[in-house]
């Protein structure tokens, strides 16, 4: 009878085999120098380099400029909802407000877009910056865009030069939480070194982006 159960269940196709857990998917700083360049306000550069017997991307910005490396690539949000990344800063800025236009500068920043080319007033984003001065954990508004949701991962300069850090996050949660959505997919990455605002110089490196299950 157990046997007999067990052929009509399967038949059915309601014995089924567990579900295989999604695959990591993986950006490298050899994938990422290639994404596409995007400014808002001249360039800041970025180069393929090796440090610590890792390869990096170097962003340098030293003319007041603002521009990004953009990926437009579908993320599945139900598959590999968590974002990891490795990053280093050095040295932050001092003595400014991020809440505000005049200080909207951020050494390094990893930006997670919602993005719609037809209602454009319709994209969100998520920004995970390494603040200056905001406490770590923070959020607000962005100072130029609302649609874009600033978050504090890191805070002010590290306690020694050359530390790599390692964060994680949920996208998925944290789409629901600032922006009130509850999404299955993404289709836009970004990296950013700005100084525009501010214009002081400013350096970051970034590591591997991986987007994994929960």
């Amino acid at each position: 009878m157990q046997r007999r159960l067990v052929t009509i269940l399967g038949a059915a196709g309601l014995l089924l085999p567990p579900a295989l857990p999604a695959e990591p998917v993986v950006y490298t700083p050899e994938d990422i120098i290639d994404w596409e360049g995007h400014s808002f306000s001249g360039e800041t550069r970025y180069e393929l380099v090796e440090v610590d017997g890792r390869q990096a991307v170097h962003a340098r910005c030293t003319d007041a400029s603002a521009s990004g490396l953009f990926l437009q690539e579908e993320v599945d949000l139900e598959a590999t909802p968590i974002v990891e990344w490795r990053w280093r800063v050095d040295e932050a800025f001092s003595g400014i407000d991020e809440t505000t236009k005049a200080g909207d500068d951020y050494p390094a920043r990893i930006y997670a877009v919602d993005e719609h080319s037809i209602l454009r007033w319709r994209t969100r984003a998520l920004n995970y910056v390494w603040s200056s001065e905001m406490e770590q954990g923070a959020d607000w508004p962005n100072a130029y865009a609302s649609q874009a949701h600033m978050i504090a991962v890191r805070s002010g300069p590290p306690e020694r030069e050359g530390q790599w850090h390692i964060e994680r996050r949920n996208l998925r949660e944290d789409f629901r939480r600032f922006h009130d959505r509850d999404l299955e997919r993404i289709n836009a990455f970004a990296i950013m070194t700005d100084c525009d605002d501010v214009g002081e110089p400013a350096e970051a490196w970034y590591g591997e982006i991986r987007l994994l299950p929960e």
